[in-house]
């Protein structure tokens, strides 16, 4: 039987992650329309309320049923607003390991976030999912996203050349494809030891995320 990641929620001091509802529809398409997400993820440009809608009730209940991955949105414990996302996908459940991501929204950076939804999550995988192995792929010029990756303790394993397909705006305004490497970072349970205290801010977005399998 294929093992699957319950409907949680997880709160941290500011923040909270839950299941995406249909109510956070404007604020993710607005979301993945953000320079920045465009250029790091594969995510359908421009991205529609329609794509939104399509990704939280088809994509990510999907993928969760099928034990592939979990989808959360990342919100603000006081104002309820969407600030960010954070994804787990290509998830092993024989040898407890999977693929985290994360998105900031561009209204919520420089405020930490991505560090503390990211931290906390791999804390939920390790104590209560007893995952072994959390692995994240940053693109090599995403320099925001492999900071992220440092705070919370990652370590860098490697490069996968050319494995990465960025984005850049070509000269009429249209995104054009840019191939470069993945930074590969692994974070054990062991790796958590003396993280999560006094995270600094970042003005980083987000670690790369793959859409090409839902659209």
């Amino acid at each position: 039987m294929t093992s699957t990641f319950p409907n949680i929620s997880i709160s941290t001091e500011r923040l909270v992650l839950r299941a995406l509802d249909e109510d956070d529809v404007p604020a993710l398409a607005e979301m993945m329309n953000d320079e920045q997400v465009a250029a790091w993820t594969l995510a359908p440009q421009p991205f529609t309320e329609d794509d939104a809608r399509t990704w939280i009730t088809g994509y990510a209940s999907a993928e969760r049923a099928a034990g592939r991955g979990l989808d959360l949105a990342v919100t603000e414990f006081l104002t309820q607003r969407l600030v960010g996302l954070v994804r787990l996908t290509r998830t092993n459940w024989r040898i407890r390991a999977t693929e985290l991501s994360y998105i900031i929204a561009p209204w919520a950076r420089g405020e930490g976030y991505a560090a503390e939804a990211a931290l906390a999550t791999a804390q939920w995988l390790f104590r209560e999912q007893k995952f072994e192995r959390i692995e994240l792929r940053t693109a090599a010029g995403n320099t925001a996203s492999q900071q992220v990756a440092q705070k919370i303790g990652c370590i860098s394993e490697g490069v996968l050349r050319n494995a990465c397909i960025a984005r850049v705006r070509a000269e009429d305004g249209t995104w054009a494809d840019l191939r470069t490497d993945f930074i590969v970072w692994s974070l054990l349970p062991e790796d958590l030891e003396g993280t999560g205290e006094g995270l600094p801010d970042t003005g980083g977005f987000t670690s790369f995320s793959e859409f090409s399998d839902w659209n």
